[in-house]
């Protein structure tokens, strides 16, 4: 047996191996495990409410599915696909979450670029003044831009949500790309240039691929906050161009008891940016890593 494959052998453990190395770190793990517990359980008591119909959410708790798992059914996902308000809100959602996550990685990672590593008048006075930005909360520019967008005719639309979105998610965007952009070695891009590539290509050929665990983790974030936001679309929105924050909402103060319906929307409406996640957690990984290291 050669030294590698005796390292191999060596490498692999047994399932008692396993719980043994569990337990030697018994306390964390165990509050690790408890605090994850308690952090599913509201999660898992949606979605099983979600499977039940609504006699029976209002006869008994949702744990008692585990007694009675003939109780599970689809009947409310099966209504929800028909019932037009939520459905044609959680298309709005879709249509207004993208466009303003693509806007703010697109133009942010363009001005951070501009910001780290292009040298042009003004540049450190127009950084203090996103910096500043950040601390701006949304409710300052509520009513200002409701008169603005009512002037232009956008208020009310799904088109003045993606602006204000977009508006308020770029100083993050910018603050955020820019600080991992400057980390990048700088003999790279003088490489670069002495080659004869021009910032748009050096942008797209080093900037991009070395920066692409940080641009995949604000597109996460920008993604969740647009998704799972309710104040803004609250108030810039109108009945057809509600996303599905409002419309569970509005449901919920109309039919209260309709719990079967409501379930299984706010499941809806969680279970798309858990996917999203999940699918750029490598990239959002990555990117935590390359920040501890530098």
């Amino acid at each position: 047996m050669t030294a590698s494959e005796l390292t191999i052998v060596r490498g692999k453990k047994t399932v008692a191996q396993k719980i043994l190395g569990f337990f030697a770190n018994s306390f964390v793990n165990i509050l690790l495990v408890i605090v994850a517990v308690f952090w599913l359980i509201p999660s898992v008591g949606l979605f099983i409410t979600s499977l039940r119909t609504g006699a029976d959410s209002a006869a008994s708790g949702w744990w008692t599915v585990f007694t009675a798992p003939a109780q599970l059914t689809l009947e409310n996902y099966a209504e929800l696909l028909q019932n037009p308000t939520i459905m044609g809100s959680f298309w709005n959602t879709i249509v207004i979450a993208v466009p303003t996550t693509v806007a703010v990685v697109i133009i942010g990672s363009l001005a951070a670029y501009a910001f780290a590593w292009i040298d042009f008048p003004v540049r450190d006075w127009l950084l203090i003044a996103i910096i500043v930005l950040l601390a701006v909360p949304l409710q300052v520019a509520f009513i200002p831009l409701a008169r603005l967008f009512g002037e232009l005719g956008i208020f009310g639309t799904v088109f003045g949500v993606i602006l204000f979105h977009t508006a308020f998610g770029l100083p993050f965007a910018i603050f955020l790309l820019r600080n991992f952009f400057t980390q990048i070695p700088a003999e790279l891009l003088e490489a670069a240039r002495i080659d004869g590539a021009t910032d748009w290509r050096i942008f797209r050929q080093v900037i991009l691929p070395l920066g692409g665990p940080a641009i995949a983790s604000l597109a996460i974030f920008q993604f969740l906050w647009t998704w799972n936001d309710m104040l803004v679309a609250l108030i810039f929105t109108n009945s057809q161009s509600q996303p599905l924050t409002v419309a569970i909402q509005s449901q919920l103060r109309q039919f209260g008891a309709n719990i079967d319906i409501l379930s299984s929307g706010a499941f809806l409406s969680m279970i798309v940016p858990l996917i999203v996640f999940f699918a750029f957690q490598r990239y959002f990984v990555q990117a935590l890593l390359a920040g501890a290291q530098k």
